[in-house]
């Protein structure tokens, strides 16, 4: 018996903007909250702050991530903000215990409460201060709509999505920043751009890649211990990306094949969001079957109760199969 049903939209694109796959409404805006950070990271490779404060692949990861706020990503941000010289006081992102259960556990025992470097957003936060520090301008007040950071940002969103953005599509992230309502496939557009460099200037295309590069090589600074965004990465390694995102959303690219995805599950429901992405990346795969098995193995899985009972399953519908 079906016991629940999701809804949503899904829209793959290639760098030309050429659609290749898609379910439901896909002009339809949507806010795409954490699944866009690797478009909000790219003015602390632009404007030369990550090579200035010797970033690698684990820093750029951890900007574009909604990490478990295990140790190393606690870690990783606090060395981001020292390379500044700056420390968890120039946060201003709010703190949060860590939605993995495991982490939580630790956490618990462990801190008498968290600070902001647990915050899921303090590795994308700690690179918009960095980005400011190189740039000269003052971070304090950086979540604000028009602090220079996020005026920069909201040029790259516009540019990469062909959206138009402003106050009256502008609402605020749960991180405290402007997250804007975009077009599904705008969003698909943007990361097939950020994947292929197509349509972009060369500075623009290379830090593009840099991120989308560094997020593939490192999907736990991406995500954490058994988080989606890790598990899809780690499938076909250096071969997908994939972000998640608050509400529902999924963006993702395979850079290789020059195509990039963006989903929203209307009800919000992030398991719904996870089978979505995974079955739809696993439509481009379909030539290497051990790929597209584990990827289809994700979207459609068995569900276990306490006592490791098989009790229901999660399953995607016909669109996805087909």
């Amino acid at each position: 018996m079906l016991e629940s049903r999701h809804r949503g939209a899904v829209v793959a694109v290639d760098g030309d903007g050429r659609t290749l796959f898609a379910v439901g409404e896909m002009e339809a805006p949507v806010f795409p909250r954490s699944a866009c950070k690797a478009m909000q990271a790219l003015p602390l490779v632009e404007s030369g702050a990550a090579d200035a404060y010797g970033f690698g692949a684990e820093a750029l990861a951890l900007a574009c991530a909604s990490h478990s706020g295990e140790p190393e990503h606690v870690a990783l941000a606090s060395e981001m903000l020292a390379a500044a010289g700056r420390d968890v006081g120039a946060l201003e992102c709010g703190a949060h215990w860590s939605n993995n259960q495991a982490t939580l556990i630790e956490q618990a025992r462990t801190l008498e409460k968290p600070n902001a470097l647990y915050n899921n957003c303090s590795g994308k936060h700690a690179g918009f201060i960095c980005a400011c520090c190189h740039s000269g301008n003052d971070p304090a007040g950086y979540v604000g709509y028009d602090h220079p950071i996020q005026r920069e940002i909201r040029s790259v969103i516009s540019h990469l999505t062909g959206a138009i953005l402003g106050r009256d599509n502008c609402g605020i992230d749960g991180c405290s920043i402007p997250t804007y309502a975009v077009p599904l496939k705008g969003l698909a557009r943007g990361f097939a751009k950020m994947a292929t460099g197509i349509g972009l200037e060369p500075l623009r295309a290379s830090a593009s890649k840099r991120l989308i590069d560094a997020c593939m090589a490192e999907p736990f600074y991406v995500a954490g211990t058994k988080r989606a965004c890790t598990r899809l990465m780690k499938t076909a390694p250096g071969r997908i990306f994939a972000k998640t995102g608050a509400e529902g959303v999924f963006c993702a690219a395979v850079p290789e094949k020059g195509i990039g995805i963006a989903l929203k599950c209307e009800d919000g429901a992030t398991r719904a969001a996870e089978a979505m992405v995974a079955a739809t990346l696993a439509r481009f795969f379909a030539d290497e079957p051990e790929i597209h098995a584990a990827l289809m193995a994700q979207a459609n899985r068995p569900l276990r109760n306490w006592n490791g009972m098989h009790v229901g399953d999660v399953r995607v519908s016909a669109p996805f199969t087909a």
